[in-house]
């Protein structure tokens, strides 16, 4: 059987310039098929370097992201040795307000306390380590130490709150500790447990002071209270009782005029009546007697310095 054929003529401009060019259908076959095999390889030879300038860029961007974040988890990392200052300062503070308060300080192998346990994750588990190990290592770690200030900032909250309801309670058991003399003055007769009455001429208790001072000179509440009574009492004349909590009971005799009332709130040094000489007394003066649940004691015992204001 004849192959086929196929005749190729190229006209030039003149009849010598003719070419003619024969070609079986075999060869032509061949022609093609070598071209497609070509163009295909163009085609992936094309696809593959598109696909690796796809790929740098992905790298690129990758590497200036890592070098992003490592930048993001130094300043990070700067914050946390920041806060951790912090921490240190306020628990020095911590023992001087402890103290203060009467408190003692808290072990500072408590405060140095870190995390652990089976649930604590390590820096192989996390995510990131199998692209960056190193960048793991330093999340990891400043997770950590996070987590450990964190801990430690809780357990100053407690013990500075611990204190505080103790500077409070302190506070208030001073604020009702009868500490001044609630008339300036001198003492003309000290706190016994017998002394000679200068009017009934017997050997008396004194359960208080005497302080001499002018008629109508003030008379100060010795403490914060309330006022229990307010009248006449029988020896003392105008007499002043003030309840101050804790079991600090104040007694102010003699007053000339009475300026506070049952039931009011008083304020140290609030005056609440004036120099007199009621009752059984020879001369304008004020006695002041203080009482610890319900037993006399000297009052120049809690006086701060035994001042006389």
């Amino acid at each position: 059987m004849n192959e086929k054929k196929l005749t190729l003529l190229l006209l030039g401009d003149n009849q010598e310039g003719i070419r003619q060019f024969t070609l079986s259908t075999r060869v032509l076959r061949w022609v093609a098929g070598g071209f497609c095999v070509f163009s295909l390889f163009i085609l992936v030879l094309s696809g593959l370097l598109l696909f690796s300038g796809d790929a740098y860029l992905r790298v690129d961007n990758l590497a200036q992201e890592n070098s992003l974040l490592t930048e993001e988890l130094k300043r990070f990392r700067g914050r946390v040795d920041s806060f951790e200052e912090t921490l240190a300062h306020l628990s020095e503070q911590d023992g001087r307000v402890r103290q203060l308060a009467g408190l003692d300080a808290t072990d500072e192998e408590i405060l140095e306390v870190g995390i652990g346990g089976p649930g604590l994750s390590t820096p192989e588990g996390r995510a990131l380590w199998p692209m960056d190990s190193a960048l793991s290592k330093a999340a990891f770690a400043v997770e950590y130490d996070l987590g450990a200030l964190e801990r430690r900032a809780r357990l100053l909250t407690v013990s500075l709150s611990e204190a505080s309801d103790s500077l409070t309670a302190h506070r208030d058991f001073l604020e009702a500790t009868p500490s001044i003399l609630p008339v300036a003055g001198f003492l003309s007769s000290r706190f016994s447990s017998s002394r000679f009455h200068p009017i009934h001429h017997l050997a008396l208790p004194h359960e208080g002071v005497d302080i001499s001072a002018p008629r109508g000179a003030p008379i100060l509440a010795a403490a914060k209270g309330t006022v229990t009574f307010a009248g006449w009492m029988s020896g003392l004349g105008n007499t002043v009782e003030i309840d101050h909590g804790y079991g600090y009971v104040t007694r102010y005799g003699h007053a000339s005029k009475l300026l506070a009332r049952r039931g009011q709130q008083v304020e140290r040094g609030e005056v609440i009546a004036h120099v007199g000489s009621t009752g059984i007394s020879t001369s304008p003066h004020l006695h002041y007697e203080v009482r610890v649940g319900g037993v006399p004691v000297n009052p120049l015992n809690y006086v701060i310095g035994n001042v006389i204001p």
